[in-house]
């Protein structure tokens, strides 16, 4: 089994998340049958950590943690790291590999362009 995990900062407003899980369910409409999830790195649950966790009790080889941030800042060059080499000593059957952040993809850009110069 591979798990596709959402990964954002995390906040403490709940909705805030809702762009988010929106972002899930597109993923799981266009791919029914992944495992798609959400996790966060600070003010919201399930952490980056437990997700992994969860991920590999649950039977998962391959872990696919994909940052929802517009580029990679601190955390994701710091933070992640940490968080995922923990992961990778708790759980060594279990393959981390960690993306480059959404909002670096042209295709990403190009939909943001898309946005910004849309007329209501």
């Amino acid at each position: 089994m591979n798990s596709i995990i959402l990964f954002a900062h995390g906040a403490r407003d709940p909705e805030w998340a809702r762009p988010l899980q929106r972002l899930r369910d597109s993923v799981l409409a266009q791919a029914p049958a992944a495992d798609v999830r959400l996790a966060f790195l600070e003010f919201m649950s399930p952490t980056l950590a437990e997700a992994l966790d969860a991920v590999a009790l649950e039977g998962a080889t391959r872990a696919e943690i994909v940052p929802v941030f517009l580029a990679q800042g601190g955390h994701v060059k710091r933070d992640v790291p940490l968080i995922l080499q923990a992961a990778r000593e708790r759980h060594p059957s279990l393959e981390i590999v960690l993306r480059d952040a959404l909002g670096e993809s042209q295709a990403v850009i190009e939909a943001m362009a898309i946005c910004v110069l849309a007329r209501a």
